[in-house]
Parts: C-alpha cells; sequence; structure tokens
C-alpha cells in the first residue's frame, strides 16, 4: 500500500495551518489524497520559554503525536490527511527540530512533556489521546505517567518503554556519536531514506530535519538511551493502543513486555509492515486508530450516561422525568446524525474482515507472543 500525493501540494503543505482534505477511494493498491488548502504562514508560538513550531488539522477527538529524535511533525502527514476528516490532529516539531527552536536547555524526557502539556494549554485543549512513534512513543508513556488527568490515552506505534537490547541500544550509540561528529547529513539522509515512502516523502523529512539543530538531536538521543519506566506502566489506567510490524523483528521484545506490564490495551500485528509504520502503513494504521479512539469515546459516553442514571435515581421523580426526556431527545437526534453522515472509516470498504487492513489474526499475533515470551523471564 502506498501514498501518493503530488510533490505540488507536498511543497505548499508546510505553509498552511487549515488545511481541508478528503479522501478519494482506493484503487489498484493507491490511495489518492486530493488537497484543499489555504496558505498561511507557518504557525510558531512562544511554549514554555521556546517558540514551536505545530500544526492543527481538522476538529472533533484530539489526538496529540510526537515524533522520534531528529525527524519532525512532516512524518506525520498522512495522518494530518486523513484522520483529521473525524478527528483534531495536533503535530508540532519538538524544540531543537524542524521549524522550532533550538533549546538552550538541554532536551529531556520531562521537558518535552511540559512542551506538550503547555501546547495543549495554548490550543485550549483540557484532554487528548497521545500518539507516539518509535522513540516518540516512550515520551508519550512519560507523558501519561507525569500528567494522567491530561490525556485520555496513548497510542504506541513502533515503540518501546526504553531502550533494554543490545541492538537498539547500540543503534542509539552510533546515532549520538554521529551528532557529536556533527555527521548532519549524513544522519538526516539515513533517517529520512529509512521512513520515506517515496522521493517527494523523502526529500520533505530530510529538508525538515536539516533545520533541526544536531546538538539537540544529541540530547534527545541520550535521553533516550538513559530512560527507564518499565516498572512503572502497570499504574498507567488509561487505555492504551499499541501497533507493531510482523518484520520489525527487533521491537517484538518490546510489544510483548508492554503486553506484561500495561493494565488496560489492546495490541494490532500489521501483516508485512516493519518499523516504518506512519509513512509506510499510513492506511493501515489511521483505519486501527480511528476505530479505537471511536470505541474509547463511546464507552466513556456509556460510562457517563451510567452515572448519570445513577444520579437521576436519586432525585425527586418529576425531575427526574423531566431530565429523561431531555436526553432521549438528544440520544435521538445524535443517532439520526450518524446514520445521515457515517465518517469515513465505517464506509463499506472498511467494514470487512481484520485482513482487509493486514492485521495479523488472532492465532498468528499469538505464535509472535509464545515466540518471544521466555525474553520476560
Amino acid at each position: 500500500m502506498h501514498l501518493c500525493m503530488s510533490s505540488r501540494f507536498e511543497r505548499v503543505i508546510e505553509q498552511r495551518v487549515n488545511v481541508q482534505m478528503c479522501i478519494d477511494r482506493a484503487e489498484k493498491g493507491y490511495l489518492y489524497l486530493y488537497i484543499r488548502y489555504e496558505v498561511r504562514l507557518m504557525p510558531k508560538r512562544l511554549i514554555n520559554g521556546i517558540h514551536l513550531h505545530y500544526h492543527t488539522y481538522g476538529t472533533g477527538t484530539p489526538i496529540l503525536f510526537i515524533h522520534p529524535p531528529l525527524l519532525t511533525s512532516a512524518n506525520f502527514r498522512y495522518q494530518a490527511a486523513q484522520l483529521s476528516s473525524t478527528h483534531q490532529v495536533i503535530t508540532f516539531d519538538i524544540r531543537g527540530h524542524g521549524e522550532s527552536d533550538a533549546s538552550k536547555e538541554p532536551i529531556t524526557y520531562p521537558l518535552i512533556v511540559q512542551d506538550m502539556v503547555k501546547l495543549l494549554d495554548e490550543l485550549g485543549i483540557k484532554q487528548a489521546y497521545i500518539c507516539g512513534y518509535s522513540t516518540g512513543g516512550a515520551v508519550a508513556l512519560q507523558a501519561l505517567l507525569s500528567h494522567p488527568h491530561r490525556f485520555k490515552g496513548g497510542i504506541l506505534v513502533s515503540t518501546m518503554a526504553e531502550a533494554s537490547d543490545y541492538w537498539l541500544r547500540g543503534r542509539i550509540a552510533l546515532a549520538i556519536a554521529l551528532t557529536a561528529m556533527k555527521a548532519k547529513s549524513l544522519l538526516a539522509w539515513a533517517i529520512s531514506f529509512g521512513n520515506a515512502d517515496s522521493r517527494t516523502t523523502y526529500r520533505n523529512l530530510k529538508r525538515t530535519a536539516m533545520r533541526g539543530d544536531v546538538s539537540n538531536w544529541k540530547q534527545y538521543y541520550q535521553a533516550s538511551l538513559k530512560h527507564r519506566c518499565t516498572e512503572q506502566l502497570k499504574s498507567i489506567q488509561a487505555p492504551m493502543l499499541l501497533i507493531y510490524g510482523e518484520k520489525d523483528k527487533g521491537f517484538h521484545r518490546y510489544a510483548v513486555k508492554l503486553q506484561r506490564y500495561l493494565p488496560h490495551y489492546h495490541l494490532y500485528w500489521l501483516k508485512g509492515a516493519k518499523h516504518q509504520i506512519p509513512t509506510k502503513q499510513a492506511r493501515e494504521m489511521n483505519g486501527i486508530i480511528a476505530r479505537w479512539v471511536r470505541n474509547q469515546e463511546l464507552a466513556s459516553e456509556v460510562k457517563e450516561e451510567l452515572l448519570a442514571k445513577r444520579t437521576v435515581k436519586s432525585m425527586p421523580k418529576q425531575e427526574a422525568a423531566s431530565t429523561q426526556s431531555e436526553w432521549d431527545g438528544t440520544a435521538s437526534e445524535t443517532n439520526s446524525a450518524i446514520a445521515v453522515e457515517p465518517p469515513w472509516y465505517m464506509e463499506e470498504e472498511d467494514l470487512r474482515t481484520a485482513d482487509a487492513l493486514h492485521v495479523l489474526t488472532a492465532a498468528e499475533a499469538g505464535e509472535v507472543d509464545d515466540h518471544h515470551a521466555d525474553e520476560l523471564h
């Protein structure tokens, strides 16, 4: 599956705040995105003492996306294009990355989380879902641990709670060494090329990456090498969505470990997928996220309704009858609206079996879990 976007629109996409995107039908394995846009200056806002570059797309339940070291918010353009039809998508460049200002203060996970919370405050968002890709997922876990009241749930894509195997730690150490050598272009080339699904995506990823500060990249990598939070994961009560690639062998052990420690989670394995899911398996990832968030929101509404009904029982009869009548009218209007205009992810082509989204069956996923179970003992 490939996502195709014209280079002309890709060049324009960095300059707009309000972008209305519509999804045309998928044919011959390609998903064509047609974009209606308004050109404005790239948004920056003074957040936590530094100017951060950010974008918001669409309206609805907010989802905040977190990128790993070196990469930028450009890594989530396919999520912005598709999910913004039903959600408010928020992307930003971590300080010292992309268009955000370089940071004099050393970058740490707690500092990144502070910036995220301050950004939500500036946007007037009380609660959001948080999605972290690769090392960005560890930042998302830190946010859920330190500010649980600000995040409705977490979405972890190809990520880990901490780098605990020699292979991953070696790769992070190599990146630190390259940043120390000021090999900015080489490192940007390698990471951008690995995450690109097309030449256009590669050019955009590398161009935005090169605008960052190599010293801040190094600090983010160092923070990722030192971070530890696995033992704290049991305290996370928010629902969690885990998405991993079947061929991302090096991260299978991390998926299994998160299963062991997180109290509430759903895990999806994407068939044939490697590590770079946001760009190379975007349609599958976006479909899973949209369904999962919708289910969480419906579950939350049911809980609120049950709590409200318990309250009504303690009211005088006349007041309780009036309140119940108002609820029935609101529910009828909501159901009518849903029937008339279903969201994109509930259309006919997306109501097929799990295999339509290239997700492993329960038996196949069980084999992956069993294969790595011994590593946890």
